[in-house]
């Protein structure tokens, strides 16, 4: 016995298809938001977990340059009472600079020049004096900036010819003004102890030269 259908099968096919369809495009959508919103949350996350660490830092930051700002203004006061310190001991330390200057004065001046006076000007000694002759000047100039190891950097200022009279004799001789720096104690202190490091670091080197 032959069977025939009479019902619109091919539409119900499509309606079924359509129906399918449109459970896969609704299907994907939720999909879609699924994701977005597991994205966009994860995002969030992230973020929030950043600007955490963002305040953290800039805490950390302004709590570390308050630090260096204190420690800034520690060494500023340190520096200023080492100023004070040192500004003391060379107080103390010039109370004996003109017996040292006289000593150096008279170790110094060679044998035919006459010192006539001297004034000092802080650390800066001006000397004034008569010599026989101007090689006894260059003499003393030598003696006073490479002997004294507490005079340094004499210069000569003025040099003339000038007449000496004593009773019935009269003498030719040599007006002279030089200038001479004085060592601190400290400063003093220091050149003799670079000139004992000098034939040290002279020995050193020529035993390092040997094979």
């Amino acid at each position: 016995m032959i069977r025939i259908n009479l019902l619109p099968h091919r539409e119900a096919k499509r309606k079924q298809k359509q129906t399918a369809f449109v459970a896969m495009l609704v299907l994907g959508a939720l999909l879609g938001v699924a994701v977005v919103l597991l994205v966009g949350g994860w995002n969030a996350s992230r973020i929030a977990i950043q600007e955490q660490r963002n305040t953290v830092l800039s805490t950390e930051n302004a709590e570390l340059d308050k630090k260096i700002k204190d420690i800034a203004t520690l060494k500023e006061e340190i520096n200023a009472l080492k100023s004070r310190q040192q500004a003391v001991e060379d107080l103390q330390g010039d109370r004996n600079q003109p017996v040292y200057l006289f000593d150096e004065l008279v170790r110094q001046t060679p044998d035919g020049v006459y010192l006539r006076g001297f004034e000092q000007n802080g650390q800066r000694v001006i000397l004034n004096g008569y010599a026989q002759s101007q090689e006894r000047v260059a003499e003393l100039l030598r003696n006073l900036s490479g002997n004294s190891p507490w005079l340094e950097r004499p210069d000569l200022t003025e040099v003339k010819a000038a007449t000496l009279t004593q009773g019935k004799i009269v003498r030719k001789a040599v007006e002279f003004t030089l200038a001479v720096n004085i060592k601190r104690a400290r400063e003093a202190e220091e050149a003799e102890e670079g000139k004992g490091k000098a034939p040290l670091a002279g020995i050193a080197k020529a035993e390092e030269s040997k094979p």
